[in-house]
């Protein structure tokens, strides 16, 4: 083990020893009660089991495991649609195996490509909290030995996870439905976006390519923070090794879906190998996906989200954890926005058996945990294979299949992770430094402050940005409009960088996890609507944004002598369903803390 890995580990644990412990006394407590429908009345069981046809007589008897299904499926989001094909598929292997099945509940999920730039994605972020209840809901029949989570993007899988962290005496699989196959390259899209923006073709060109690009079932091809959130479940434990980025529809898919239920019907408190959802998230594994995130360049949001999950398993991170753990660990991947690859290139390249393995072996992540898999991590250098028909693991890749796409620990495209913290006087911040070209990473620059993201566009539009800048686009936090994506603004600020200026964007809200190829310090901390420091800024304040040190401040300036602003946002509170995340505005928690109005 890395010593500092050791250090930062300990330091947590350190940290969340009480919470932890708490915690952990409520699971076992909830464990020792035995398979909680064995404490069903006659009446309650018969009002669970009366739909379910030919397992009636099996559910009835009490004896073989009931595994509960929480599903985000819809068909309006690509990466999920595969779903309406699984609550079959499920309920026929549980029968193979001697178990039952039920869908448990059904949980939203928001696709952030259709709202973003759109009023809805101020629900965006919130949604993560209405998805962990409506899991909670689905999971409080208490029917259930055992649950899988069929759940993919932005903020479904953290919802799914803070469910499962707080029935944590339940084993829950990860059932992932994998990446659409290649289409339009992600950098050829990103131009044609880029043209659009410039003026310099129309809207029939730009939704030829929006279709080329998002064409069929699967999850999108960039690594944003759906397909972060499938890394994470492999180095969190919580998938089956190697199940993360198996395209949609194929038989090898079918078959690693079958194999998550016959699992999940092993590991009950019924069988001789119980293992809780809530002993599998402890320190170890969250640090193991932090490692993750920074080894690959992941999504900026699964530094919001991630704190949130870990509260829910009595773990407590801070955003010096991350900071820490990126100074240690390499960036190994180059997968669009950091590179040109896609996921689907990535993984035939070597993809997360292979970065497991060059991980394990420089010291850099705890192979001594639990997973839904069995004990230790190194289950996860294997990669799954069909071989006459049948599943089987086999000896993952120990070489790199393309050094532009993905390096071994020793030859990294740099030697540490993608993410930084940024501190100063005006607050603390994050950025994606991985995709951020080199001659961006110091930016210093009068600022140019913004209220929302179309008054930016709207500038952009009268040729106003004309020097370098710094674009502030403040009272974008979860208090003030619920955190939404500024995604729609890179586009615009990618059009300036190509004209030679020095641009970069500072914001209280978050970017996508799509974006990183303008400097851009993000959930800044505290937000403007809570008095942060933000609010004090005029325009013409020079604001250095430097990578390499760390640094966002605002220069000659006594930003407490000033008055902060107070803007009008009542316009946020109404349409389109805000009305009803009143509450959430009202009771959520710093960014920094994982923007949760429930932990």
């Amino acid at each position: 083990m890395h010593p500092r890995l050791a250090e930062i580990t300990d330091r947590i644990q350190r940290r969340s020893a009480e919470s932890r412990s708490a915690y952990l006394g409520r699971l076992r407590q909830a464990a020792e009660a035995g398979p909680a429908r064995a404490h069903l009345s006659c009446g309650n069981q018969a009002h669970a089991y009366a739909a379910m046809a030919e397992d009636k007589d099996r559910l009835a008897a009490g004896r073989a495991p009931n595994i509960g299904v929480v599903t985000a499926y819809n068909d309006m989001l690509s990466a999920h649609q595969p779903y309406e094909r699984y609550p079959d598929l499920i309920r026929t292997a549980a029968r193979a195996a001697g178990a039952t099945a039920q869908v448990a509940g059904g949980v939203p999920a928001m696709c952030d490509g259709v709202t973003q730039g759109q009023v809805g994605m101020e629900l965006s972020l919130f949604s993560r909290d209405v998805i962990a209840l409506a899991a909670g809901v689905a999971m409080s029949h208490n029917c259930y030995d055992a649950a899988l989570y069929l759940g993919v993007c932005d903020k479904i899988v953290p919802g799914l996870v803070m469910a499962a962290a707080s029935f944590g005496h339940v084993p829950a699989i990860f059932v992932p439905a994998g990446p659409m196959p290649s289409g339009l390259p992600n950098d050829e899209k990103s131009k044609i976006r880029n043209r659009f923006a410039a003026g310099e073709i129309g809207r029939d060109e730009l939704m030829k390519a929006e279709m080329a690009a998002y064409h069929g079932p699967g999850t999108c091809t960039f690594y944003g923070t759906a397909n972060t959130n499938q890394m994470l479940m492999e180095f969190m434990g919580l998938h089956l090794p190697g199940a993360s980025f198996v395209n949609p529809n194929t038989p090898l898919r079918e078959a690693l879906t079958t194999a998550a239920v016959t699992r999940a019907a092993k590991i009950t408190a019924l069988g001789n190998d119980f293992r809780p959802a809530g002993e599998i998230l402890d320190e170890r594994a969250f640090v193991n996906g932090i490692v993750g995130l920074m080894a690959t360049g992941g999504s900026t949001n699964l530094v919001m989200h991630l704190p949130a999950m870990a509260r829910a398993a009595g773990v407590s991170l801070e955003l010096e954890d991350f900071a820490a753990i990126s100074e240690i660990v390499p960036l190994m991947a180059k997968v669009y926005p950091n590179g040109l690859a896609d996921v689907n290139h990535f993984h035939a390249a070597g993809g997360l058996g292979f970065l497991i393995g060059e991980l394990l072996e420089a010291g850099l992540l705890h192979e001594d945990v639990r997973t839904v898999a069995g004990d230790g991590l190194r289950r996860y250098t294997e990669e799954p294979v069909l071989t006459d028909g049948a599943l089987a693991w086999r000896a993952g890749p120990t070489r790199t299949e393309n050094d532009r796409i993905l390096r071994p620990a020793a030859d990294p495209f740099q030697p540490t992770g993608g993410l930084r913290e940024l501190t100063g006087n005006l607050g603390r911040a994050v950025i994606k430094a991985s995709a951020v070209a080199p001659e961006y990473q110091v930016v210093e620059a009068p600022a140019r402050i913004f209220s929302d993201q179309d008054q930016v566009k709207a500038a952009f539009a009268r040729g106003e940005f004309t020097a370098d800048t710094v674009v502030v686009v403040r009272f974008q936090g979860p208090q003030a409009n619920g955190m939404p994506e500024l995604h729609s603004l890179t586009p615009v600020l990618s059009v300036l960088l190509g004209r030679g200026l020095r641009v970069a964007l500072v914001t209280d809200g978050r970017m996508s996890g799509a974006s990183g190829k303008v400097p851009a310090a993000i959930h800044v901390s505290p937000e403007a609507a809570a008095g942060g420091p933000l609010a004090r800024l005029r325009d013409g304040d020079v604001i250095r944004l430097d990578v390499t040190t760390g640094e966002l401040a605002v220069r000659g300036v006594d930003l407490a002598a000033r008055t902060p602003e107070t803007p009008d946002l009542s316009a946020n509170r109404r349409g389109i369903g805000r009305e009803l995340f009143e509450t959430f505005r009202r009771h959520v928690g710093a960014a920094t803390d994982g923007a949760s109005a429930l932990l």
